[in-house]
Order: C-alpha cells, then structure tokens, then sequence
C-alpha cells in the first residue's frame, strides 16, 4: 500500500509534472505583480511600467573604430553601464570600453589620458589634425570636470511651490499610482535629490521614492486622504542611508520646485485694438533649387513683411542666383555672415541666433515674430491668414512638443551625449551628464518666436546673457540637432515659460519606416530621421490642414514631385490661366563654370563634352567646334526626368557663340515577361545615389563614374486584384545579381531575398542592392551588364556605362581652340586598364619596335604617338557614348547668335531650354504684386 501513491505518481508523472510547472509559474506571476509598479493611467504608450521595457530603450553596445555610430534609440547605454565605466576610469585599468589612442597618428601632445571607446574612434576618424585636436581638447576638459555646468536656475514661475520640499509619507496602491506619471529604478543608488533631479528635469512637480530603489514622479499632488506617519516609510535610502525611501506600497513624496505645466491655447481671431503683426521670414537655404525658392518667396511676399536668407556657405551658385533680388526688393536680404549648416550640426544653433541677432540689431525692421523656414517647405494657407492668427496670439512662442516621455526623448535625441563638430562632421565622443534644476524639452528645429523671446536669447544685443543661457549655450554647442532642444528648453525654464504654445505651424511628412534610413551616417554618428516629401497622393491630409492651425507643410521637392506644390498654389490662390507657358515643367542647375568652392562632377562633364562633338559634326561636315561648358541643367516635365541640358560654348569660323543642347538617357533594361514575377517587372536600372526615403536615385542622367558604388533598382507592379483576393500573405523571392565587365566576364554575383507582400504600401515593391560589397573599386571603364535572376530564370538584364572623370590639359586640336579657358575635361590614357583599345595596345607595341636616333625625334615621336593615344581614347568614348544617351535638340542663346549658326533657333523660343519662359518660377516687383 506503501508504495501505490509512488506507482500512481509514476504513471502520471507527465501530468504532475505539468501541473507543478503551472504551480510554480503561478508563484512567480504572484511575486513579480506584487513587485510591479502600476500606474493610474495605462493608455499612454510612452510610459514605462517595468525597468525590463524600459532596458529596451536604453541599452547600447558601443561601436568599434569602423563601424558606424547608430542611433540611441538602437545603441544606447543603461546606467548600470554608465556605472561600469565610470569605476573602470578610477581604478586605472584598461576596461573592455577603452581604446589606446595612437599618438603616431597626432602633430601634437594631447594634455590627458583619453581610453574612451568613442572619443579615440572619433579622433582616428576625423580627417585633420585641427580636427583631432579640438576633440582631445574638448574631451580633456569635460574629464577634468569643468566643461558642463552641473547646475542651472529656472525663471519660470513657481507658485507656491518649493525645491526639495518634503510633503510627508503617503499610502500608496497598486492599481492606483499617487505619482502616475513616470517610473524609474535605481537599484545601487536611489535617494529622495536623485529621483527630484529626475522628476524635475522630465517636468514633474512631484517626486516620490518608495521601496527603496523605485522613483515615480507625477503631476498631481497626493490625497490628504492617504497621508501615513512618517514612520510608515522605514526603508532606508542605498544612495544615502540616512534618508527613508519608502517602504512596502508606502511612498516618501517631494515637491521638485516648479508648478504643473501647460502649454498656452491660442485664440484665432484678434481683438479690434490689435495692430496687425509684422513677420520676419528667416529663410534658412541649401541645394540648388533656386526656382523652387522663387516659388516660395512668390507665394510669401508682402511688402509689409521682411526676408532674411542665410545660404550655406558652401553653396556659391544659389547665393549669386538669390544676390539679384536685392537690388529689386528692399525687405529682401541676404545674410554675408554664413555658416556651413550639416544636418545635425552644431552650427546649425549658431547659424539661427547670428541671423537673429542682425534681424533685432542691424537690419532697423520693425518685426514682431520670426519665423524660420527651408528650401523645402512651402504655405498651406496665404500670408494674410497667417498674419491674423499671429496678430491674434501676439507675444506667445510657437514650438513644438516632442509628444514623448522626456527621459526616452534625452535618449533618442542623444542630448546625454557630447558632439564634436569639425571638418563638417558631427563626432560623438561620449556620455555625459545634463545639468541638474532644470527641465529638459524639446521636439521640432522650426520655430515661431516673439521679438522679446528672441532678443532674450541673443542677449539684449549687448551680450548679457543671463546664468541660464550662457549654460545652455555650453550644453548645446555640443550637442546633435540643438535646434531641436535649445529654444524648447529656454522657454520652459525662462520667465517666458507662460508663452510656450505646442505648435510650430507645421505639417510635417513623417514616414517613419521610409525616413529612418540613417542616411547622414556620413556626416554624423548619428541614426536620424527625416521626412519625406508631399507628393500628390497626399493631398487628402494637405486639404484637411484647412481647418488646423497649420500653415506650412514640409516636405516638398520640384525634382520628386512638382504636380503638389502645382496643386497648392492654385488652391490657394486660383487657378493659372489655361495657356500658361511651361506649368508643368521644372528646371534645376547641376553644374555652373563659376563655381570655385563646388566639386564639379568630372564624369557628367566628360560625358557632356563628348556629346556635344558628336553634336557638332554630321558624316559630312564639321557644324562647331564645341568649347567650355557654361551650365548644366536638369529638365523635368510633369514630373518625368526628360534629360539634361548643356548650355556651352562653339565656335565656327573664328567667332564664339554660345548654345545650349538637350540630351536624354537611352532606357537599356529588357524584361524576359518568363515568369509571373518576371511580368510584374515594370522597372529596372542601374545606378548610383540611391535615395532610400524617396526611392529614387538622385543621378537622373545614369552617368557612372569609375569609382562609384552602383546599385541595381528594380520596381514591381502590385499583384493583380485576383491575386490580393486568393492570400494576402506575403511571399518571398531568391533572386539574384550577376555583374558583367566590359570584357563579358562575370565578376560577381549577389543573393538576396525579397519580401513581396500582395497588400504590403507601394513603396514595398521598390527593391535595390548595391554591389559594393561584390565589385571592386575602381570599376574598369567601358559598358558593363547586370542580370537579375529568379534560380534560373532570367527576370531582366540592363547595359550601363562606366567613365572616368579626369581634367588635364590635352594637345588635341579641339584643346588648342579652348587655350585661354579655364579647363577641358577629356577621357585619360589609363595603362593596363582594361578599357585600353585595341588600337592604343597596337601603337604602343609599335613605338618598342620603331627605335629612333635623335633626343629630339624622340619627343616629338613621343608627342605623335600621345596625340594618336589621345585622339583614340576620345573616338573610343564618343563611340560608347552614343549608345547610351540620345541628342535631342539644340538652340541658341540669343545675344550670341551668329549667322554661322542661324540652323539654331532662338533658346527663348522654345518650351524646353533653361532659357524658357518660366512665368510660375520667375519673382519680379511685378510678378510678386499680381500674386
């Protein structure tokens, strides 16, 4: 009988096993839900209500040298690690986190020790010995502790209450939080100044430690109703033993110093007594778009208003096209004291408050508020719209919130770290710590301020910046995107804390999954986001903007889609008559001779120069002899890439004159329609300068250079309704890439799978892979292949052209006719390339068999032999280049028109050239007025 309970546990174990393993999962659910905070409030999706989710935001594994610094929200550090390192750099030993840095490398003696991972990787990266040494002496200065302010006032009004006030011991519940509005753990060193400091910089009136290690903070203040004796929260402090921190569901709760905050309503319409506001538009320029800033400018102007350009310094042709209209319009200038602003940059910070500081002191214009604008944003609503909401909420400061907890915005902002900017380059060099009694905030880098806001931040005009400013000048000077952060904070801890408005008049076109490419790795070590641009298939959420306080939408780019900004300006301001001349077409300059600064493309020019030979000679007869390019320009018509023109010099005869010639891009890709998936192939290229967010690449004339990293770009059409109908599951592809050199030789091959999901968004069917990673650089010169394939089904195969960009001074005949010009770009001689002729191979075989006596007839054998090389190396590319771009028409600029050339007809007169009429795109006194 013993034994039968072991027998019947025996033949049952299975079943006993289970249930002891739900017993005890039971028992561990019970003691974790004991131990987890809960909050009052569980809809918001930003709190954290366990440190394991919260752990999911903040760790972070730090990068070696090479690699690329992600993004805090991917490659962050948790406090404990903050901890680990901090006691590495005590106790002297070289911890996993620090990196000897190599001194070989430096023309200078750092003054201190730096191991810190980061910092010795951004000082091996960065370029310039300048460079390197403003890093170590930052990094120096912050190690020895007097870099950062550890403490800043706040001005903003406090009421009633009271920095590190204590409120007493209070009760508190598990599905009913008295602090609901943040929670964090400190398991090593939680103490009532460390929870108030957190608390205050997230903007909490109240702080409250319980348990010992938890922090809550909240905004409303605890019930009397839950009021315990203070002998309730006995547990002590492991940050400061002789403090309580709380107890078992028991709370020690404290005031941070400042009052709950709430952002100002606005009021739509102004009371008669108001005088209508004035607007200084601070137009902050980059690119080459100068017809697209015409438009903007067009659509904003007002003689009563004023507009301040500030143009990067390292953009000459946009700053000579925008020069000319300050002759034309007195209330238009532009800034001479210019910045080079990088996205992310520091610079970008300095660049807003110089052109605020000469808007308020130098320019005697009378504004009350200044607004910043891009290149890239365009009205939703007329100027005089804007003015009345504006005169309205005269004073209040237009902001706009980052709509997240704070603690997770630091994080993902990156403003707990140091940045370094120099050689255009944002370096990330470390961690650091914010000041303490200040609240931090921050959201969108496109501003509306008040006149006084911003003689505030500027310091009067006579530099008296007060203690906060100056404090935060220092922390945002390095820190990433400062725009984002700087003013959000001033406001909220400035005695203009009660004009903070949480709107910036901004629509912003957030495609998360599409702008989160980390596309500026290459100018910061940084993974950022940034929008996308409005296209026309957005217009339902642009048209419901008319009932919002909303008055610019960003973004909007003419190259990508010029139909919505088309759209918004007739919507606005009523329809353009019916014949009115090139409305749907755009024009946008890619190269100009005088520009110094500005890296020409030397592939583009050589390819340019050899059209435009072909151009000026038929079978029969010699047209021009082709001379100095002036311009380049890229021609789009109703949002469609039509090629590019090349405004250029000829001359026939012994006269110069000046033409202008339209080339387009011959389409090479064919398509085997072999399988299904072959069917739904409806694009395919290859190319350079693909642009992720807007998928597309951004060299529209498919002009490959030697040394650039081509990719293969193929698009989809949807699945057929049947298809949708039958599953909407997703299906994967293996395809693959075969490159082929000039030679017919496969050099590599790339495997890849792609996902094809029936009701996936349309950008899911654009697909591209790079071939960096399989092709060797530099690429040899001549036309290369590229098939994609299904297994062994061929779905499609494309031809693309590959050349090199070099400048030098040839001995041909077309180079003596362009002596006295500034350069002449040509196809080099390149030994042992696999692009070398036939011909050439020949010629320098016979030089070895041809011995000559003299030194003389040595040279001038050698010039001979040079010329032929020569003259054959541009036959050769000429020949190529025929294949793969068409000539299409060709004008005369008028005021250079000779008899010579009265074949051409007048560039003005025709609807393509950049010398077209462009009436939508032109800003004169009289065109301004009209609109």
């Amino acid at each position: 009988m013993q034994k039968f309970p072991l027998r019947l546990l025996w033949r049952y174990k299975v079943f006993v096993l289970i249930g002891f393993m739900i017993v005890a999962g039971q028992v561990f659910l019970a003691y974790k839900l004991l131990r987890m905070p809960l909050s009052g409030n569980e809809s918001s999706a930003e709190r954290d209500l366990s440190r394991k989710l919260y752990d999911k935001y903040v760790k972070r594994t730090a990068p070696g040298d090479n690699a690329p610094l992600e993004d805090r929200g991917k490659d962050t550090a948790d406090a404990a690690g903050r901890q680990g390192r901090s006691a590495a750099r005590d106790d002297g030993k070289l911890q996993p986190n620090q990196h000897v840095l190599r001194l070989d490398e430096l023309d200078f003696v750092p003054p201190c020790e730096l191991t810190r991972k980061e910092t010795v990787s951004a000082i091996h990266r960065a370029k310039s010995q300048s460079c390197k040494a403003k890093i170590v002496e930052v990094a120096c200065e912050i190690q020895a502790g007097k870099f950062y302010p550890q403490r800043l006032p706040t001005f903003c009004p406090r009421g009633d209450h009271s920095p590190n006030r204590a409120l007493g011991c209070f009760r508190d519940e598990k599905n009913f939080r008295l602090l609901s509005g943040y929670y964090s753990t400190f398991k090593t060193n939680n103490s009532p100044e460390k929870c108030i400091r957190l608390c205050l910089q997230s903007g909490y009136p109240f702080a409250g430690v319980q348990y010992g290690y938890e922090c809550f903070c909240g905004d409303e203040v605890p019930k009397v109703s839950a009021k315990l004796p203070d002998s309730s929260c006995n547990i002590k402090c492991p940050g400061d033993p002789k403090q309580a921190c709380g107890g078992y569901f028991t709370i020690n709760v404290y005031e941070t110093g400042i009052r709950k905050f709430a952002a100002q309503s606005t009021e739509t319409v102004p009371k008669r007594a108001d005088e209508t506001v004035r607007i200084a538009f601070l137009l902050t320029l980059n690119g080459r778009a100068v017809r697209q800033v015409h438009r903007l400018l067009k659509a904003l102007y007002s003689p009563r208003h004023y507009y301040y350009i500030h143009i990067d310094a390292r953009q000459e042709y946009l700053y000579r096209e925008l020069l000319k209209l300050e002759p034309k319009f007195p209330n238009i200038r532009l800034a001479r004291k210019r910045f080079s602003s990088i996205w992310g940059g520091a610079s970008l910070l300095q660049m807003l408050l110089s052109c605020m500081e000469y808007l308020l002191y130098e320019s005697g214009w009378q504004w009350d508020f200044v607004l910043n604008l891009s290149e890239s944003d365009f009205p939703l609503k007329t100027v005089d719209q804007l003015v009345t909401f504006l005169t309205a909420n005269r004073g209040q400061n237009f902001v706009r919130n980052h709509g997240r907890e704070v603690q997770r915005f630091i994080q993902k902002q990156g403003l707990d770290m140091t940045f370094v900017e120099c050689d255009n380059r944002m370096w990330r060099i470390g961690d650091r710590a914010l000041p303490a009694g200040i609240t931090i905030d921050g959201g969108s880098d496109w501003v509306c301020l008040s006149r006084d806001f911003a003689r505030y931040v500027t310091g009067d005009g006579v530099g008296q910046r007060d203690e906060l400013i100056q404090g935060l000048l220092r922390v945002f000077e390095y820190t990433i995107l400062p725009a984002e952060s700087f003013f959000h904070t001033a406001l909220r801890n400035s005695r203009f804390c009660h004009t903070y408005t949480n709107n910036n008049l901004h629509m912003t076109n957030w495609k998360r999954q599409l702008g989160c490419k980390c596309q500026y790795r290459h100018i910061v070590d940084w993974c950022g986001c940034s929008p996308n641009n409005f296209r026309s298939e957005d217009w339902e959420r642009l048209q419901a903007s008319q009932h919002k306080k909303l008055f610019f939408g960003r973004k909007f780019e003419a190259m990508v889609n010029q139909a919505i900004v088309l759209q918004l300006e007739e919507w606005m301001f009523g329809p353009y008559p019916a014949e009115y001349p090139n409305l749907h077409a755009y024009w946008q300059n890619v190269y100009h001779h005088e520009d110094v600064a500005t890296a020409a493309d030397g592939t583009l020019l050589n390819v340019a120069h050899s059209l435009l030979r072909m151009n000026g000679r038929t079978s029969t007869e010699q047209l021009y002899e082709p001379g100095r390019i002036r311009e380049i320009t890229h021609y789009f018509e109703r949002d469609t890439y039509r090629g590019f023109l090349v405004r250029h010099e000829a001359m026939q005869g012994t006269g110069w004159s000046e033409l202008e010639t339209w080339i387009s891009p011959v389409v090479t890709a064919k398509v085997t329609r072999s399988t299904p998936l072959a069917r739904r192939l409806i694009h395919l290229e290859v190319n350079t300068e693909y642009d992720e967010k807007e998928q597309l690449s951004r060299n529209f004339p498919r002009i490959i250079g030697t040394n650039a990293e081509p990719a293969l770009i193929f698009r989809l059409a949807p699945p057929l309704e049947t298809e949708r109908v039958k599953g909407g599951n997703a299906t994967n592809h293996s395809l693959a890439v075969e490159w082929i050199d000039p030679v017919g030789t496969i050099v590599a091959a790339s495997h890849f799978t792609i996902e094809d999901s029936p009701t996936g968004p349309l950008h899911s069917f654009n697909h591209f892979l790079k071939g960096a990673g399989k092709l060797k650089l530099p690429l040899a010169e001549g036309v290369w292949g590229a098939r994609l394939l299904q297994g062994k089904a061929l779905l499609g195969a494309t031809r693309f052209l590959v050349t090199e960009a070099t400048f030098r001074e040839g001995r041909t005949v077309e180079n003596e006719l362009l002596e006295r010009h500034t350069h002449r770009q040509v196809l080099p001689v390149r030994r042992g390339s696999t692009a070398n002729t036939a011909t050439s191979k020949i010629r320098a075989k016979e030089r070895k068999q041809h011995p000559v006596g003299h030194s003389g007839d040595r040279h001038d054998r050698a010039d001979h032999w040079q010329e032929a090389d020569d003259q054959q190396q541009v036959h050769q590319l000429d020949k190529l280049v025929s294949q793969f771009f068409s000539i299409r028409e060709t004008c005369a600029v008028a005021g250079a028109v000779r008899k010579e050339l009265g074949r051409f007809v007048d560039c003005k007169s025709t609807s393509w050239s950049s010398l077209a009429a462009d009436p939508k795109s032109d800003i004169d006194v009289e065109s301004v007025t009209s609109n």
